[in-house]
């Protein structure tokens, strides 16, 4: 069970260690496209498709259609991975369960977007965690942990690729352990000791800089969006007219700033913000309608852009 590429290598690697998948579910295909007259399935549907796998897409998991379907297939063990909300219908009809593999070190980072949040708070390290589910979100008991670095420097991309490979392993490790077990390994009850970091769902108000934070914070920030869904701030003219502006990537400079937050200065070919504490360099951004760009080419194209602050 799963729609995104991310759950796609786990599939294929379950494919390729010939486990045998009697069907796979995920998300309803999704309107595309200007007019959304076109429909596109999911990464996993194309792959299962490809690999001749039966699809199940049902527009809910309680409907009594869907659900005898699923159990035609006595299925020992389900598998999900980046999918939604199970009711318990679906995650106890096997004989062994339900485990999901969540892309955080389980209780740390519960939640939709444990990716982002993981890089966008600084952490030096995140990882993969299985889990049987429940009835509560992400915290069912821990089969296993696999711990995965986060450089200094690595953004949302770098992180996400990582995860999606070491997912896949956690995965085949956890079917091995289940199965020497007869569907009851080891597990671990997840501990709430009143120090748990969330990782909520991600909305386009959540992605505004606020440039009241520190350098650190920003730096953090920005990589931890970056490139998908990118940070974004309002680039505000001398005569008050605003225009969207995503930043893709910055670098700290280390250089004291006194400035109000958000004041814009050019330092040789760098664009430099102001932050609570430093400067920040800012090295890739878009403006709205535009591409991508490095900040040389977007300075080439603005004049007296000093005269000018971020909002």
């Amino acid at each position: 069970m799963g729609t995104p590429e991310f759950a796609v290598e786990t599939l294929q690697a379950l494919v390729e260690n010939d486990y045998n998948v009697v069907a796979v579910v995920t998300q309803p295909d999704k309107p595309v496209g200007r007019h959304q007259t076109e429909t596109q399935p999911s990464a996993v549907k194309q792959y299962a498709l490809s690999q001749g796998l039966p699809v199940l897409q049902p527009e809910k998991m309680k409907d009594p259609e869907f659900v005898e379907l699923l159990r035609s297939y006595h299925a020992n063990l389900q598998v999900v991975v980046a999918f939604r909300m199970l009711p318990e219908i679906v995650w106890a009809m096997p004989e062994y369960g339900t485990f999901n593999v969540h892309a955080a070190l389980l209780p740390q980072y519960r939640g939709a977007a444990p990716i982002n949040w993981a890089v966008i708070n600084g952490e030096t390290q995140t990882g993969v965690t299985t889990f049987f589910l429940d009835h509560d979100i992400d915290t069912g008991r821990i089969i296993m942990k696999l711990p995965f670095d986060i450089p200094d420097d690595a953004d949302v991309e770098y992180v996400y690729d990582g995860l999606m490979h070491l997912g896949a392993k956690i995965c085949l490790e956890t079917l091995e352990r289940i199965m020497a077990a007869d569907g009851h390994p080891e597990c671990m009850p997840q501990e709430d000791n009143g120090d748990l970091k969330s990782a909520p769902k991600i909305f386009k108000e959540t992605c505004e800089i606020d440039w009241t934070k520190t350098a650190k914070q920003v730096y953090d920030f920005v990589r931890g969006l970056s490139p998908y869904p990118g940070a974004w701030t309002t680039l505000v003219a001398p005569d008050g007219k605003k225009t969207v502006l995503k930043i893709y990537k910055t670098s700290k400079t280390g250089n004291a700033c006194h400035a109000e937050a958000g004041q814009l200065k050019i330092d040789g070919k760098r664009l430099l913000v102001a932050t609570a504490d430093e400067w920040l360099s800012v090295e890739e951004l878009q403006l709205a309608g535009k591409k991508r760009m490095a900040v040389r080419d977007f300075l080439n194209g603005m004049k007296d852009i000093e005269s000018y602050h971020l909002k």
